[in-house]
Parts: C-alpha cells; structure tokens; sequence
C-alpha cells in the first residue's frame, strides 16, 4: 500500500478514535520505513508508539472515579463505565442503523419533543444471536449521548428466595430516576422466560411481573435497553412494553464485505478481491469476523510483512468456525 494511502488511513483512525487501528497502522509505517533502510527513524516510531500506547492506557485507567458510582447494595447488582463507541464504528443493516439513529435523534431533541407532550424512544428490547451488535449498540448509545453505561448484573439479581428479586429490581428502577444513564439488562431471558414454560419457576415469574409494573411506570429520562438471544423464549407481553424492539442477525454478504474492508483495508494491495474472503465469512457473526480480521493483522505485524493475505484470513475465520461449532 502506498504511503500516501498509509497516511489517510492514519488520520481516519484518528478520527473514528479508533486506537487499535491507528496504532497498527503507524507500525505499518515504521515497518516501511525499516524496509527502505531507515532502522533509525524505524526505531525511533516503535519507541514513540510504544510510549503513546503506554501513556494512553495510564491516562484511561487514572480516570477520575465517576460522581455515578453505584453504592451499598446497588454496587452488587449494576457495574458502570462510561464508553466512547460511536454508531459511525458499527456495521448494521439499514433498517437496525435507522432505528438506532432514530432513537438519538429523539434523545437529542427530547425537550423539544416533550414541549409538545411527546417522549422520545428510551425503552428498547435488542433480539438476535450472539455476537451480532447488542452490547456494543448498549455502549454506542451510552457513548453518542454521553452518558454512562450501567449493566445490571442477572447474577446477583436473581435469588431463590421469595421476594428478594424483586426488591433488588426495584433497586435498579429507583436508581434509573436519580442517575440518568443507559441502562443494560444482558440475557434478558433469563427474567423474560414465557410464563409456564419448563424453565419457569415461581420467583422468576415474580420478578418478571414486577419488572412489567416497574417498566409501565418508569417515566424517567434514562434508557433502558435489554438484549436476549432467545427472542421465542420471552414472555409475548414483554414486547409491548418497549417503545421499539430492534433485530439483529448475522451480516449479510454486503455487511460482511464493508466489516472485511473496514478491518482489512490499510493491510492488503490495491485492488484486492474480498470474494473469497466474504464466502468463508458468511454466516459467522460481526464479531467473529472482526475477530479473525484482528487476528490476521496482527500476524502480520508480528511477522514483520506488510500485508496480510486471504489465505491467513481465512484461517482464522475456519478456527473460529470450527471453535463454535464445539
């Protein structure tokens, strides 16, 4: 790849603030650089990104303790950080990235919206298969409205004892009308199990109607995002307590081309064909394929080549194959 096309690749890292890429991208750099016998200026580029690198992870991990900390018992049921993803970062169908983009943008003009007694979108219900784009779109919304990302952990919530539940639950709704954020319920099936299913059991199916009370009566300005990989499980008076619910599903062909571009981009020649690379990709989830495509940079980065081939893609792409499979 040339320079020229080096450079705009950097910049446009640096804009997405995308780090992993940026920082790849300018060890791509030093390696040209190392090529054309310049060890010297090499060297002196690994040594500054390392240090950059260094300097941006103590930077991140001395953040200032947020004021928003849950505390006593709340700090057993919600973890919190505060994202910096971007909807820019994902790759979606166009109906799910409309739905999204919708739901900021009626956040972003919600005094204008309720100067006219209507509420924007705040209360979603993400469906699909893992690894499809849930969580991150959790992070995306938290991070475009910049707030904080509070993820309700199912696994303190969620006793044998009678009553118990539920008042944790009731917990995790006081807390969404004092500190505004994005709230997170990950597998939410394991609350939304349809009622009478053999998986139901009596404190489950308590705090599932306590959480479809506290839900109708939350009027709060946080928003409140569950997410399930077992849509048919869930209980059907669940989907209309939500202003929207947004499917996901593995990339399509198109999807899984742009992912290929996106990742692959500044690390193969000019002209390079993604067929081969798409058809050993479809059906795997963005995750997957994104993983594989990290894999293979970094092969070559390690390597100390310039490019990364097809055949080392799709490698990494059968591996993960192979490891979902069992």
């Amino acid at each position: 790849m040339a320079r020229s096309d080096r450079l705009k690749a950097l910049l446009r890292a640096h804009a997405n603030q995308d780090a992993e890429h940026f920082y790849a991208v300018a060890m791509q750099l030093a390696a040209d650089e190392a090529r054309q016998g310049h060890a010297k200026l090499a060297a002196e580029l690994r040594d500054l990104i390392d240090s950059t690198k260094v300097e941006a992870n103590r930077a991140r991990h001395a953040k200032p303790v947020p004021l928003m900390q849950p505390k006593g018992e709340l700090s057993d049921l919600l973890t919190v950080r505060y994202p910096d993803e971007h909807l820019a970062e994902m790759v979606l169908s166009g109906e799910v990235e409309a739905k999204l983009g919708r739901v900021l943008r009626e956040q972003r003009q919600a005094d204008r919206l309720r100067a006219h007694d209507l509420s924007p979108r705040r209360k979603l219900l993400l469906v699909g298969p893992p690894g499809t784009g849930k969580t991150m779109t959790a992070a995306v919304l938290a991070g475009e409205l910049k707030l904080p990302l509070f993820t309700v952990r199912f696994d303190s919530l969620i006793t044998k004892f009678m009553g118990e539940s539920s008042s944790k639950l009731r917990l995790v709704f006081d807390a969404l009308k004092s500190n505004r954020g994005v709230y997170f319920f990950d597998e939410f099936d394991s609350l939304g199990l349809q009622r009478g299913s053999q998986h139901d059991v009596a404190e489950m199916r308590r705090t599932l109607n306590m959480f479809l009370q506290l839900l109708d009566q939350d009027h709060s300005d946080s928003l409140i995002v569950a997410a399930t990989n077992h849509a048919k499980d869930l209980d059907v008076a669940l989907f209309r307590r939500f202003d929207d619910v947004i499917r996901y599903d593995a990339p399509g062909l198109e999807q899984v081309k742009i992912l290929l571009k996106n990742r692959l981009s500044t690390f193969v020649p000019k002209g390079f064909r993604y067929d081969s690379l798409v058809r050993s990709a479809q059906g795997q989830s963005h995750a997957e394929i994104s993983r594989a495509c990290i894999d293979a940079i970094k092969d070559a980065v390690m390597d100390g080549v310039g490019q990364v081939s097809s055949e080392a893609v799709i490698q990494h792409l059968e591996e993960r194959a192979r490891a979902n499979r069992g």
